[in-house]
């Protein structure tokens, strides 16, 4: 890639990131020998939730899955002198019945719909043996406890493992296991920051982060909390930074009386920090923000010099001059977290 001649950061936007990831995905999806089908449920008008519904339809049609779009609540189109339907009227019914079907491999669901509870409600009842997403709360436990592989039977359980995670060499299953499903968009963060470097191959895998301070702002239970606890599990420092607090999040333990065989946790922990916004990101290796608001932006002054800024919501969370301070500023990643959504169906 071609420096900057002005003396700027890298713009990168995520095509190629995406190209490198599109091959392998259509791969895996043919290995089954059967077409798969995903079913998306839109249960809104929101023109958002319509861009990503279009778009999720391109790609399955790129790459040969079958994609089925279930219309419900507004955001079916009304015919003249019939009674206007509300968000989220016959989403419940449409997922159960997705969940019925033996034809349907995967489901997603385009939210916000409701809003906080209600729409957590909903997405526990996807299927987590359909839920591409990875918003699952199953699929939650075993991230926030650093469970990367599972078998198949565990997800019919409803108690959660109480076994002691043993570390790993490798991303390859155990036999007899597979992957737990990671959410989609933190996920595809990770595979951004791998692709620039961020991650150290030669460092052990499940620890390749070591040695990065990263603040993540918003601590969403979709977004921002699963990718500060997956970049912590990965061996970062996670400053997560929310409206009304900031925590910390490490698997390193805060004795200094550590032994060679006990340089790290588990899983990652948290810890309430003392330190403000600006304090984190004077320290920041990597920043990325996931507030859904137009005005929210992360002052390019405070930013630390050479640092890595990753836009993750739908509205720009940077300054225009954010990369007078960022060596790369990656200002979208939806089009690695479709190809992780789809990638889900066969992991």
């Amino acid at each position: 890639m071609a420096p900057d001649v002005s003396g700027k950061g890298i713009l990168l936007k995520v095509d190629p990131i995406a190209d490198a990831f599109r091959a392998e995905v259509k791969d895996g999806l043919a290995a089954p020998h059967r077409t798969p089908t995903l079913v998306g449920i839109l249960a809104t008008g929101a023109t958002p939730s319509r861009f990503y519904a279009d778009f999720t339809r391109k790609q399955c049609e790129g790459l040969g899955v079958r994609f089925i779009l279930k219309e419900v609540g507004s955001a079916v189109k009304q015919n003249e002198g019939e009674e206007a339907r509300s968000d989220g009227d016959g989403v419940e019914e449409a997922i159960i019945e997705a969940n019925e079907d033996d034809n349907v491999d995967g489901i997603m669901v385009y939210y916000p719909i409701f809003g906080g509870q209600q729409d957590h409600y909903l997405q526990q009842i996807v299927s987590p043996l359909k839920d591409v997403e990875g918003l699952h709360s199953k699929f939650h436990y075993n991230l926030y406890h650093n469970i990367r592989f599972i078998t198949p039977a565990s997800l019919a359980s409803t108690i959660p493992s109480s076994k002691v995670v043993q570390p790993v060499i490798d991303d390859i299953p155990p036999p007899g296991t597979v992957k737990s499903i990671i959410p989609c968009t933190p996920l595809g963060v990770v595979k951004c920051l791998e692709y620039i470097g961020v991650y150290n191959k030669i460092l052990t895998y499940g620890d390749r982060a070591y040695g990065k301070t990263v603040t993540v702002i918003n601590r969403s239970e979709v977004v921002g909390r699963p990718l500060a606890a997956l970049l912590a599990n990965d061996g970062a420092r996670v400053f997560s930074v929310d409206i009304d607090s900031i925590q910390e999040y490490t698997k390193r333990p805060r004795s200094s009386n550590l032994t060679s065989a006990g340089q790290y946790l588990p899983h990652h922990t948290s810890h309430l920090c003392t330190l403000s916004l600006e304090e984190c990101l004077a320290i920041s290796d990597v920043v990325i923000s996931a507030v859904p608001s137009a005005s929210y932006k992360v002052k390019t002054e405070w930013l630390k010099e050479g640092c890595v800024c990753v836009n993750v919501a739908a509205d720009k969370n940077f300054e225009k001059d954010v990369r007078d301070k960022a060596s790369i500023y990656i200002p979208a990643v939806g089009k690695v977290t479709i190809l992780m959504l789809l990638r889900n169906l066969y992991v």
